[in-house]
C-alpha cells in the first residue's frame, strides 16, 4: 500500500456529460460519493456510486454552482463530515461553504474565503490534514506546496502560511497534491510529464521534511494529469484526466493464497 511503483491500471470513468474541463476530484470517506470541479460548469458535481471505490458505478446526482464566488474551480475538499465543503479558485483562493446536510452539496451555503495569493498565484491543488489544523496549496506558479496553520480546526479564515517545500527539482506545473492518512508520505502529479512523485517525510505533515522517493509515469493512460486521491488504505489510486475522465489504479502486490484441500 501507499507505494506508487506497484500501481496497477484498472479503469475509467467519464465525466464529461458533466464537465468537458475537470480539474479536481475527491471522495467521500466511505468511497460511495464522488465530487467533481471544473471551469466548464463552474459547479460541484456530485456523483453516487453503487460499488463504493468502483468509479465504473458512478452516476451523477446532482450539482451546486459555485459562480457567485469564483469562475476557475480547480479542486474540491471536504471535512470528513461531509458538513464543510471547499473549493480552490484559480482566482480567488480557497472558498469555505457549510453543508446543512452532509454531503449533500445541494444544502451548499457561502461562509467565507481564504486566499492564497501571496504565496501562489495560480493555486491548482488542495489538501487538508484530516484533523482540519494544516491546509496545504499546490501550484505551477512556485512549483512547490505551500503548508498552513490553522489556529480554528476547518476555519479558512484562521488559516496563516508556515512553510514551503519546492518540488522544482523534480519537475514543473505541479498540478496536483495528496498525503498518506498519517502523514509521512506526500504524492505530487505534474501536468508537465504525467507523472506521479512520491516523497517520504520524516516529521508528519512537516513538508520540510520531505524527501524525494520515487516516480510514476502515467503517460499510458493518462495526457492531461490534473488531480489524484488515494483511498485511506493507500490501495486504490485515481487520476483525473483533463481528457474528461478519471482512472483508476490499484496499488500494491495481489497474492493468490491455496489452501489444503
Amino acid at each position: 500500500a501507499w507505494d506508487v511503483s506497484t500501481a496497477v491500471h484498472k479503469r475509467e470513468f467519464s465525466v464529461s456529460p458533466q464537465e468537458t474541463s475537470p480539474y479536481g476530484f475527491t471522495f467521500k470517506p466511505d468511497g460511495t460519493k464522488m465530487y467533481l470541479v471544473g471551469i466548464t460548469g463552474d459547479d460541484v458535481n456530485e456523483y453516487d456510486l453503487s460499488i463504493a471505490w468502483d468509479v465504473s458505478t458512478a452516476v451523477f446526482l446532482q450539482l451546486f454552482s459555485v459562480l457567485p464566488q469564483g469562475t476557475y474551480p480547480l479542486d474540491v475538499s471536504f471535512k470528513p463530515d461531509g458538513t464543510k465543503m471547499y473549493v480552490l479558485d484559480l482566482l480567488n483562493g480557497v472558498n469555505e461553504y457549510n453543508l446543512s446536510t452532509g454531503w449533500d452539496v445541494s444544502t451548499a451555503v457561502y461562509l467565507q474565503n481564504f486566499s492564497v495569493s501571496a504565496q501562489e498565484t495560480q493555486p491548482y491543488g488542495l489538501f487538508f490534514k484530516p484533523d482540519g489544523l494544516k491546509m496545504y496549496v499546490i501550484g505551477p506558479a512556485g512549483d512547490d506546496v505551500n503548508e498552513y496553520n490553522l489556529s480554528t480546526a476547518w476555519d479558512v479564515s484562521t488559516a496563516s502560511f508556515l512553510q514551503l517545500f519546492s518540488v522544482a527539482t523534480q519537475t514543473v506545473e505541479p498540478k496536483g497534491v495528496f498525503f498518506k492518512t498519517d502523514g509521512t508520505k506526500m504524492y505530487v502529479l505534474s501536468s508537465a510529464s504525467q507523472d506521479v512523485y512520491e516523497y517520504n517525510l520524516s516529521t508528519a505533515w512537516n513538508v520540510t521534511t520531505a524527501s524525494f522517493f520515487q516516480t510514476l509515469s502515467v503517460v499510458s493512460k493518462i495526457t492531461a494529469a490534473r488531480d489524484l486521491f488515494f483511498r485511506d488504505d493507500g490501495l486504490r489510486m485515481y487520476i483525473l484526466d483533463g481528457i474528461r475522465d478519471i482512472t483508476e489504479f490499484n496499488i500494491g502486490t495481489v497474492y493468490t493464497l491455496t489452501l489444503p484441500a
